[in-house]
């Protein structure tokens, strides 16, 4: 599904600032060195975290909660500009923000993920955008059904760490099948994801955990194996 970029006046106002105030605090030799450490996904600006977020306030500051509109035109339009610094104030936004959107917000979601891939980005957006959505409206279960089945490596691991922050509420059963289904995909970033959720399921159930990887050992790759089992 295609997503468009909505008329917004919040949007025209945070990208004037944003791009203003991120763009003079540049830093052209930390730049390199991120770009270098991120694989070159994307240029960057050289801003650090602390930096980037303290700026990031000024931005905001003395503007109204956006609405799912907002939301929308704000994340799509820094996704444009070719600096990685933009996704990330785009991802700590809709984090801020995700209860303002409705299910409605998925295909924009998905269009996030799939678009510049790389885990800086996937996985915040998996666990804290994505996951919040499907939390608020159970009904897109179906589409994270769909989702774990994706040729997109990052839609599927998309769907394995939705449920990251669920803790008691984790559906087990689907957290579990989703892990089996996916247990035999050759790339490291499903196997790692399918470490990592059941590393974080563990916190809340350890036999449950415990119990599926030794049901399952023979299929999951070794890392997923040592990563789920991290926790005592």
């Amino acid at each position: 599904m295609s997503v468009t970029v909505p008329r917004s006046d919040l949007a025209d106002t945070v990208l004037d600032r944003l791009v203003a105030s991120y763009s003079a605090a540049a830093d052209p030799a930390r730049a390199a060195q991120m770009r270098a450490y991120m694989k070159d996904i994307a240029p960057f600006l050289g801003l650090t975290s602390p930096v980037r977020r303290e700026l990031a306030r000024t931005v905001l500051a003395g503007t109204p909660r956006p609405d799912e509109r907002d939301c929308t035109a704000i994340a799509l339009r820094c996704w444009e500009l070719p600096e990685r610094e933009y996704a990330y104030f785009a991802v700590d936004l809709l984090r801020r923000h995700v209860k303002r959107c409705s299910s409605g917000f998925l295909p924009v979601a998905r269009h996030l993920v799939t678009t510049r891939s790389w885990w800086d980005t996937v996985d915040a957006l998996a666990a804290h955008v994505v996951g919040g959505l499907v939390a608020a409206d159970p009904g897109l279960r179906a589409a994270m059904d769909e989702w774990i089945e994706d040729e997109d490596l990052w839609v599927a691991r998309t769907a394995l760490l939705h449920q990251l922050r669920y803790k008691e509420d984790t559906d087990a059963e689907r957290l579990f099948g989703y892990c089996a289904r996916r247990a035999g995909h050759p790339d490291f970033f499903i196997r790692k994801a399918i470490g990592w959720c059941l590393r974080e399921y563990a916190k809340t159930d350890p036999d449950a955990v415990r119990a599926f990887v030794e049901r399952e050992r023979g299929r999951l790759a070794p890392l997923s194996v040592r990563e789920a089992l991290k926790n005592p």
